[in-house]
């Protein structure tokens, strides 16, 4: 059976994934005490199942881990219904379309400057690094700019969060859970802080909607919101720098989808980012709870039972995509389930393929000769899959 540990796996889990996809049906996994579902229908009805819940058990002890746990447990992510619904809605009622559709302008001007100030490197003969000078920067500014976090604290946000989420991978260290706790701490009394001064002092940004929204009597309390603006943050940022890292790099290695995409990047950007999306996921394990005794693929899942969704294995089910295991930007449909499904899609969806929508054909524009300078570095990391650095010459 696969151990997710071993850094061969981590480099490249897509033939181990594959031979977990011929079983044809969910699979038990003792190192992880869960069920597996790597295949796309079953990874799907992880994510529908009324039967299947996302149920955050507090880490203990419990004086160590307060902040931490109820960052998740007053999160949209860790909840489930009634509570997931009526935070839900709240959230989406301030964190809607017309908010979205709004920060085009902010995107491209972000992008903008990112571009200049890689175009100084370019210029001097330099290398640029996709991830730290483009990828990173970009996401972690725009979701600044709509919670309204000041631009001089930006450089607290990834470390915070990185360190968060570090807590999702398969068995994190010692070291990890340390930091983790650390961050978790830090990060709610900054987003407190920034809340009491916007209850003061209304604002235009999402941290003030999200204190001043209410339906049908309700609001959010001061810790809901906390976790709101920290998933918003985390989870908002992650699968944009991610995807985006992930998707570059395959493309440059691929010289019929390179062809393509400098010949049309605004015509192909729309399926480009879905199949940035697809071929090597940003995040690829997401694992739910049984709430009752259920049956899922034809394996009996035990209430209290976990089963986890291994997304990236799914988008690469060859009973559903042609040719999975090549990347093709003008693949069209592209039914994948980068961004979940059922209640828990995730919310920042429009969002992250705006981010992408804009900053990848403008990338393409300014740099069409692009190529890898050197070989990639990869984050040791599996869950949340992506790169540390890679370096461009362009």
């Amino acid at each position: 059976m696969i151990n997710f540990n071993d850094p061969a796996f981590v480099v490249d889990p897509y033939a181990g994934l594959k031979e977990l996809r011929s079983f044809g049906k969910p699979i038990w996994h003792d190192g992880l005490n869960m069920f597996l579902a790597p295949c796309h229908n079953d990874a799907n009805d992880v994510f529908r199942n009324k039967s299947l819940g996302r149920i955050f058990l507090d880490k203990e002890p419990e004086f160590e881990w307060d902040t931490f746990n109820w960052l998740h447990s007053d999160s949209i992510l860790d909840s489930e219904p009634p509570k997931h619904t009526r935070l839900r809605s709240l959230v989406a009622k301030a964190f809607n379309r017309n908010k979205i559709d709004g920060m085009r302008p902010t995107i491209e001007r972000i992008t903008t400057e990112l571009l200049d100030a890689i175009d100084i490197k370019v210029k001097s003969g330099e290398s640029f690094d996709l991830i730290a000078d483009y990828a990173e920067p970009l996401p972690v500014k725009i979701i600044a700019d709509l919670l309204g976090f000041p631009t001089s604290d930006e450089h607290l946000l990834r470390p915070w969060s990185q360190a968060i989420v570090k807590m999702y991978e398969v068995n994190p260290s010692a070291q990890y859970q340390i930091e983790a706790k650390s961050a978790a701490g830090e990060f709610a009394a900054y987003v407190r802080g920034l809340a009491e001064l916007r209850k003061k002092n209304l604002s235009t940004d999402l941290i003030t909607d999200l204190a001043m929204v209410e339906e049908n009597g309700e609001k959010l309390n001061m810790q809901e919101l906390i976790a709101t603006c920290i998933l918003l943050l985390n989870a908002g940022h992650e699968a944009s720098v991610n995807a985006f890292g992930n998707g570059m790099v395959e493309l440059l290695r691929r010289p019929d989808q390179l062809a393509l995409l400098r010949q049309n990047p605004r015509g192909l950007t729309e399926t480009a980012v879905e199949e940035f999306m697809r071929f090597d996921a940003p995040l690829q394990l997401f694992e739910r709870t049984a709430t009752k005794d259920t049956e899922l693929g034809g394996v009996k899942i035990a209430r209290g039972q976990k089963i986890a969704a291994l997304i990236g294995s799914a988008n690469r089910d060859s009973a559903v995509f042609d040719r999975a295991d090549e990347m093709d930007i003008t693949r069209d449909p592209n039914p994948h389930i980068g961004f979940g499904a059922g209640i828990h899609f995730c919310l920042g969806a429009p969002l992250a393929r705006l981010e992408m929508g804009v900053s990848l054909p403008a990338l393409w524009e300014k740099y069409p000769d692009m190529s890898l300078a050197s070989e990639p570095v990869r984050r040791p990391t599996f869950v949340l899959r992506g790169y540390e650095s890679v370096a461009i010459s362009a």
